[in-house]
C-alpha cells in the first residue's frame, strides 16, 4: 500500500491520529456541531420561506447562504464521522475523491461570492435607502444567487482537473480526513510548482475578489452611519449590518488561513485544523450569528413555531 503508484485508483485517508477514546470524543463533538449546523440552517431556510415579514433581499440571501452552509459541511463531515467510528485507514476511490474536492471548492467559492453580494446589499440599504427596493428588486436578487452558484461551479473545473492530471506515485495515503488538495499535491511526483502557483493565484482572486467589495461597502456604510446625528439612529442602522459583518470576519479569516498560502503542501496538522474551521466551526456559528440578535427573525421564528404547535393540536 505504501509503495509507489503510477496510476492510483484509490486513496487511503488517515483521518485523525490518536486512541479509540479520542476518536469517540471527536465523534461526539463533531456530531453535535454538525447536528446543530444542519438543524439551525434548516430552521433559517424554513422561517425565511414561510414568514412574509422576511421576504426581503437580506433574508433571501441568508436563506441561500444557509443552503450553501449545509451542503458545504455535508460534503465532508458525514464521511469524517463515519470514519471516526471505524478502525484504521479508510479507502476512497479516485472518482469520489475528485467529486468531493470539486463540490467542496465550488460550494465554497459560491458562498464567498454570495457573502460579497450581501455586503453590497447592506451598502445599498444604508447608503441609498430610497432606491433600495428599486436596485435590489426580486429580479436582481435571483440573478445574483444564480450567478454565484454558476460562477462557483464553473470556476473550480480547471483547478480540480489540473490537480488530478498529476501523477500520484509517491504514495496513495492522504494524511487528512477528506480529499484535501494540498495533500494530493504532496503525493505528486511531477513538478507541480507552476500548478501550485496558478492555484494560489486563483485562490487569492476568489477571496480578495469578494473581500474587496465587502471592505469598500462597509467603509461606506460606517462612514454613512457616523454621519447620522442621533445615537439611536446609528444603532438602528448598524444593527442591520452587524450580523453579516461578524460572519464576514469569521468566514474570511478561516479561508485566509486555509487557501491563501504560497505552498499547498504545508503541515498536515495545520491543514486539518484550518479545514475544521471552514467545514465545521463556521457553518456551526452561522445560525447564531445571523439570528440571536435579530429581533425580526426571532419574532418570525416564534410565530412559525406557534402556528406549527396549533396545527399539531388541531
Amino acid at each position: 500500500m505504501l509503495k509507489n503508484y503510477s496510476s492510483t485508483i484509490e486513496f487511503y485517508l488517515l483521518g485523525f491520529h490518536g486512541s479509540k477514546e479520542l476518536h469517540n470524543t471527536l465523534f461526539a463533538t463533531f456530531f453535535f456541531l454538525y447536528s446543530v449546523t444542519f438543524i439551525g440552517n434548516t430552521v433559517i431556510i424554513m422561517v425565511v420561506c414561510v414568514d412574509k415579514r422576511l421576504q426581503s433581499p437580506m433574508y433571501f440571501f441568508l436563506g441561500h447562504l444557509s443552503v450553501l452552509e449545509i451542503l458545504t459541511t455535508s460534503v465532508a463531515v458525514p464521511l469524517m464521522l463515519w470514519r471516526l467510528l471505524l478502525p484504521g485507514m479508510q479507502a476512497i476511490s479516485l472518482i469520489v475523491c475528485g467529486a468531493q474536492l470539486y463540490l467542496y471548492l465550488s460550494l465554497g467559492t459560491s458562498e464567498l461570492v454570495l457573502v460579497g453580494a450581501m455586503a453590497v446589499d447592506r451598502y445599498v440599504a444604508v447608503c441609498n435607502p430610497l432606491r433600495y427596493n428599486i436596485i435590489m428588486n426580486s429580479h436582481t436578487c435571483i440573478w445574483v444567487v444564480i450567478l454565484s452558484w454558476v460562477f462557483g461551479f464553473l470556476f473550480q473545473i480547471w483547478p480540480v482537473y489540473a490537480t488530478f492530471q498529476l501523477t500520484f506515485c509517491k504514495s496513495n495515503v492522504l494524511d487528512h480526513f477528506y480529499c484535501d488538495r494540498g495533500q494530493l499535491l504532496k503525493l505528486s511526483c511531477d513538478d507541480s510548482h507552476f500548478t501550485q502557483f496558478v492555484l494560489f493565484l486563483m485562490a487569492v482572486f476568489i477571496i480578495f475578489g469578494s473581500l474587496i467589495p465587502t471592505i469598500v461597502s462597509y467603509t461606506c456604510v460606517i462612514s454613512t452611519i457616523l454621519k447620522i446625528p442621533s445615537v439611536s439612529g446609528q444603532r438602528k442602522a448598524f444593527s442591520t449590518c452587524v450580523s453579516h459583518f461578524a460572519f464576514v470576519v469569521i468566514a474570511y479569516g478561516s479561508c485566509l488561513f486555509l487557501f491563501v498560502k504560497p505552498k499547498q503542501t504545508q503541515a498536515a496538522e495545520y491543514d486539518r485544523v484550518a479545514s475544521l474551521m471552514v467545514l465545521v466551526v463556521t457553518p456551526f456559528l452561522n445560525p447564531f450569528v445571523f439570528t440571536l440578535r435579530n429581533e425580526k427573525f426571532v419574532e418570525a421564528f416564534r410565530d412559525v413555531m406557534k402556528r406549527c404547535c396549533q396545527r399539531l393540536k388541531d
